[in-house]
């Protein structure tokens, strides 16, 4: 299998700074006046002051945006855009080229798009990690657009700190540590889905067993597990990579993303013939990954028996447990919550909860004034039982697949976004936003 390709420069950020960043920064407004104390500074020193800010506070991408007259810095936090800082041109320019230059992309290109990376080398309590930061630049009508993504480690979670009710999570280790078979999470880009399948690997990761991994890119690194990247360029994609990840004697298999047939097909069979293999496919929900294996060509006779469960999933933003604030649940909001959650077991039922609190965002320091603070996933899954697996082979449409499953007990993703409001974990506001009402 192909090495991945070295990592164009390192930075150091020094732990002093390190150390004062993590002092001062607390919210969004104190890393706004940090960035503005210092726009004078070297560009090298101004954007080690932006990447620690940024990691300090739990971002997952920097944006630097240019305008006719200057350029906008903006961060995501919790899957949210915020701005940070107007800038001059002249320190875009400068900023554009120290990333480019760490990221090992050319310099004089400006017309058309470029992806690199970089990583950080950042100071810990007992010993310094890497973060990996991905960047991919743009050209705009006043320039190019840049987005660094960063991929910290520390944010790799177990399976019981994803979120999950307890009947979902006995389903999930159940069905990870089956011998055989697909586990497919599906959701569009940055709903989580990697962190989820590495919680898997880490709950089913012991000694006594081989877990390769292919991936667009690696994102993030575990001991004890072969992972691999895919570099189509070079003619080493994720299906001939599979081909050659069979043949080493792997117990289970983590494929990145499925997105032909010739993945989909290998994945299968692997699936079929003792391994257990974890991947992603971009649909709704659980029930649309089935059309949709069938739509890049695969039969119903390989997909029927070789899929455990499939997982649609969001991410929602928690309520900031320093300054949320109970209120009375509104009758409006009870008859919507009433109107889905009837359908499921009764002890779910908001009948229990009628004049009881929920609780509402109020804003503070703490999370930067959003009232949210920190993320969770909600979730849906489609265990593939005998009578599942006999109704793939009668070609079934979507809607039809998701009513036998919600019929046969499957808790759907706004379901489990209303069990959430009335567990005092997010708003109503959130569910809407994220996956509807």
């Amino acid at each position: 299998m192909e090495k991945r390709d070295k990592i164009t420069e390192e930075i150091t950020i020094p732990e002093t700074l390190a150390s004062e960043i993590e002092r001062k920064i607390r919210n969004l407004p104190s890393l706004k006046e940090e960035i503005r104390f210092n726009l004078e500074k070297d560009t090298s020193e101004f954007l080690n002051i932006i990447m620690a800010g940024g990691i300090s506070l739990g971002t997952s991408d920097i944006h630097i945006e240019p305008t006719e007259e200057d350029a906008k810095i903006r961060i995501r936090v919790d899957g949210v855009l915020q701005d940070v800082i107007v800038i001059k041109r002249e320190i875009y320019n400068k900023t554009l080229s120290r990333i480019k230059l760490i990221s090992g992309v050319k310099l004089n290109v400006e017309n058309k798009p470029q992806d690199g990376r970089f990583s950080i080398l950042y100071p810990g309590e007992k010993r310094s990690y890497s973060i990996e930061i991905r960047m991919s630049t743009l050209p705009s009508e006043y320039g190019e657009t840049v987005v660094m993504r960063i991929l910290d480690p520390r944010k790799l979670i177990t399976l019981d700190k994803l979120g999950l009710r307890k009947d979902l999570e006995e389903i999930f280790k159940r069905e990870i540590k089956r011998p055989n078979g697909m586990i497919i999470v599906t959701g569009p880009t940055g709903s989580g889905k990697t962190t989820t399948l590495y919680a898997f690997l880490k709950y089913i990761r012991n000694p006594g067993i081989k877990i390769i991994t292919i991936e667009d890119p690696i994102e993030y690194h575990l001991d004890g597990i072969s992972q691999t990247e895919v570099s189509p360029d070079k003619g080493y994609d994720f299906a001939n990579g599979l081909r050659a990840i069979v043949r080493q004697d792997p117990d289970a298999i983590l494929v990145g993303e499925i997105r032909d047939l010739e993945t989909a097909s290998i994945g299968l069979q692997a699936a079929l013939t003792g391994h257990t293999v974890f991947s992603t496919l971009h649909t709704n929900d659980a029930a649309g990954a089935i059309p949709r294996l069938q739509a890049l060509g695969e039969k119903p006779v390989n997909i029927a028996p070789g899929l455990n469960v499939i997982i649609a999933q969001r991410l929602i933003r928690r309520l900031c447990p320093r300054c949320k604030e109970e209120i009375e649940m509104s009758e409006n909001l009870f008859n919507i919550i009433d109107s889905e959650l009837k359908k499921i077991s009764k002890d779910l039922h908001p009948a229990y909860f009628k004049g009881m609190t929920i609780y509402q965002t109020k804003g503070c320091k703490e999370c930067s004034f959003t009232g949210y603070k920190g993320r969770l996933g909600v979730f849906e899954a489609l265990v593939v039982d005998d009578e599942i697996e006999d109704f793939i082979f009668s070609n079934p449409s979507t809607s039809e697949i998701k009513k036998m499953a919600i019929e046969k007990g499957m808790i759907t993703l706004k379901q489990d976004g209303f069990i959430k409001i009335i567990r005092g974990e997010t708003d109503k506001e959130e569910i809407e936003r994220v996956v509807g009402l």
